[in-house]
């Protein structure tokens, strides 16, 4: 719906000045519904990219869990590995002695 305002009437001055605040005002809200919705355009935006981040933080963090766990794996079947190295040596002696001289 438009805001037009109505015309005034010429010979009285107060209607005049109504006719111009109206015509301001007019403007003004026209500017204020401009800028309210280029904001709310902004504030959908934001909160995409929140989302988003949001999104990028909970990937992040089960990235986190998963290297932490895999190295924690990691330092364990290094640790049986050698374990089992040991215990080979301590079991076959010989065999080692001959795979070295080979």
């Amino acid at each position: 719906m438009a805001h037009q305002p109505v015309p005034p009437c010429v010979s009285l001055r107060e209607s005049v000045q109504v006719y111009k605040e109206h015509c301001r005002m007019a403007r003004e809200f026209h500017q204020v519904k401009h800028e309210i919705a280029v904001l709310e355009d902004r504030k959908r935006k934001l909160l995409a990219e929140l989302v988003e981040d949001e999104k990028v933080a909970m990937e992040i963090a089960r990235l986190e869990e998963e290297f932490r766990r895999l190295t924690e794996e990691n330092r364990i079947l290094v640790t049986v590995h050698n374990e089992r190295a040991q215990q080979l040596e301590r079991l076959c002696p010989s065999s080692r002695t001959r795979q070295d001289s080979s």
